[in-house]
């Protein structure tokens, strides 16, 4: 029996859509589900970096380290408008860890993942540097290191937008239900969550990228049993106005032997995370709590000149991570290396499971993913992802000043904040986007905080988009400045227009 697609992927993070790019580009037919919106859990919650996890060296996790590092460059060259280098300064407090150890693990973090044009790191006299002026008195070394930035829910986007374009069947708000194996082939149910409609489809092979909800997917739509594979972690996050000025970001360490970052964020403000905290419940229901937040605000002020406290939060968000359980006693000590695992209870049909992972680490995953696959169904078109750039990422690494010259030279109407988000945003895909306008005119309506009709029709027609909530905290943050009558504007606006805008894969 010839089955509609060789592989169906649950789930709609990073992981599953960088396995749906990287599968769709090598030749395999590929159908992806996700019951919410792209990037709604896990891979929209991150601390937004790109980075080799320096932390994960003190439980000797030299392997996972290494393998993120390498990845540093090679992301940003597919990326550059959504991901760009960042210099981190790390305080040397004096009742933690000594200098020495500190220099040490930053050796190793320069030198063993083939950092090519990301700047090595130096020492701080933090009484002197600019960067000292923000902290406190006391603290008079650091050390400045490279990692980069990343616009997390926008790198899931777009993978999926450059699967769609080679083939692969993108379906949000469509929810996984049941999961039969018959004579060498996967029945597949989903049941749309906005219209209700029930389709079955069948493929070869099933990826359960599901994120924190795996064990759920394998325990209720595979009835395989009770399964437990996954350790959920809540990390939260929160933002407050800009605290300094410069661009350079914070790693501060904690008397608890955790760590916080605190970084420019959205132009006009400051992240600060995260926690670490095992989680109980429903992973769509998670929220930051009071003590988080205490412990955030407490972590902060440890280093800076003038504190930060519970009234200065403007947004906060929280994630449940879904690590890999090894049995950790601790929530940060366990181990964010990803495991990927067939599903041994199905009678030799072909369901892999995917069980952790970092963002940074996506396309590595993806890779040796398709190795697996590849075994069962065979082999068609080379690995490719390494060297392609992503939609909008065809320009060269250091090229963003140049791109963002052109865009204001081209619509000289907008003004320039708006060109920035834009042109990070969307990269060159930004001349897609605002085609030939040459007014504001031109945009349609305004929704507020910068946001256009031209935009969101193109958010709704090439990236799935299907409300307010998409379009303001996932495909933008622009939720941060909008007012509630903006909110219920937009989404009034895109309910009007759900049956006349329809979806191009090759927007």
């Amino acid at each position: 029996m010839s089955a509609d697609f060789d592989l169906l992927i649950i789930g709609g993070g990073i992981n599953g859509c960088g396995i749906a790019r990287d599968a769709a580009g090598r030749g395999y037919s590929v159908a992806l589900c996700e019951m919410d919106d792209l990037a709604s859990g896990t891979s929209s919650g991150s601390t937004k970096l790109i980075h080799g996890g320096l932390r994960y060296l003190e439980y000797y996790e030299f392997r996972l380290v290494q393998k993120a590092l390498s990845e540093r460059e090679v992301l940003w060259a597919n990326a550059p408008h959504i991901i760009w280098p960042l210099r981190f300064v790390l305080p040397h407090h004096k009742g933690l860890r000594p200098a020495w150890l500190l220099r040490l693990g930053l050796f190793l973090y320069d030198h063993i993942g083939g950092r090519e044009k990301l700047p090595a790191t130096k020492t701080l006299d933090l009484r002197t540097a600019a960067v000292g002026k923000p902290l406190k008195e006391q603290f008079l070394k650091g050390f400045e290191y490279s990692d980069c930035w990343v616009n997390d829910s926008r790198l899931v986007v777009l993978n999926a937008s450059d699967a769609a374009a080679r083939g692969a069947l993108i379906e949000t708000r469509t929810k996984c239900i049941s999961a039969v194996h018959q004579q060498g082939t996967w029945h597949i149910t989903t049941e749309n969550q906005v219209t209700k409609e029930k389709k079955t489809r069948t493929a070869r092979l099933i990826v359960n990228a599901a994120g924190p909800w795996v064990d759920e997917v394998l325990g209720t739509s595979v009835n395989v049993g009770n399964a437990h594979n996954v350790r959920l972690v809540q990390g939260s996050h929160i933002v407050v106005p800009c605290i300094f000025e410069h661009d350079r970001c914070y790693i501060f360490q904690n008397k608890d032997d955790r760590i916080i970052f605190a970084i420019p964020y959205e132009q006009d403000y400051t992240l600060i995370g995260t926690t670490d905290q095992d989680y109980e419940g429903d992973p769509a229901k998670v929220t930051i709590s009071d003590a988080e937040i205490s412990y955030l605000c407490n972590a902060a002020s440890e280093y800076f000149r003038n504190p930060v406290v519970e009234t200065d939060v403007i947004w906060t968000y929280s994630a449940v991570r879904p690590l890999f359980d090894d049995g950790a006693s601790k929530a940060q000590e366990a181990t964010r290396e990803y495991v990927l695992r067939w599903q041994e209870e199905t009678d030799n049909a072909l369901l892999l499971n995917i069980f952790g992972g970092k963002i940074t680490t996506y396309r590595h995953l993806a890779e040796d993913a398709l190795e697996m696959i590849e075994r069962n169904l065979g082999a068609r078109n080379p690995a490719w992802t390494k060297d392609a750039p992503l939609p909008g990422g065809d320009f060269p690494m250091e090229g963003f000043p140049a791109l963002l010259a052109e865009t204001r030279k081209k619509y000289p109407f907008l003004e320039a904040r708006q060109t920035t988000r834009l042109v990070r945003a969307y990269g060159t895909r930004v001349f897609t986007l605002l085609g030939d306008a040459a007014s504001r005119d031109d945009l349609g309506v305004d929704f507020g905080a910068g946001l256009s009709e031209r935009e969101v029709r193109y958010l709704m027609t090439a990236e799935w988009a299907l409300t307010a909530e998409d379009v303001l905290w996932r495909r933008s943050k622009l939720g941060i400045e909008a007012t509630p009558e903006q909110i219920n504007a937009l989404n009034d606006w895109m309910k009007s227009q759900s049956g006349s805008v329809s979806r191009s894969a090759s927007a």
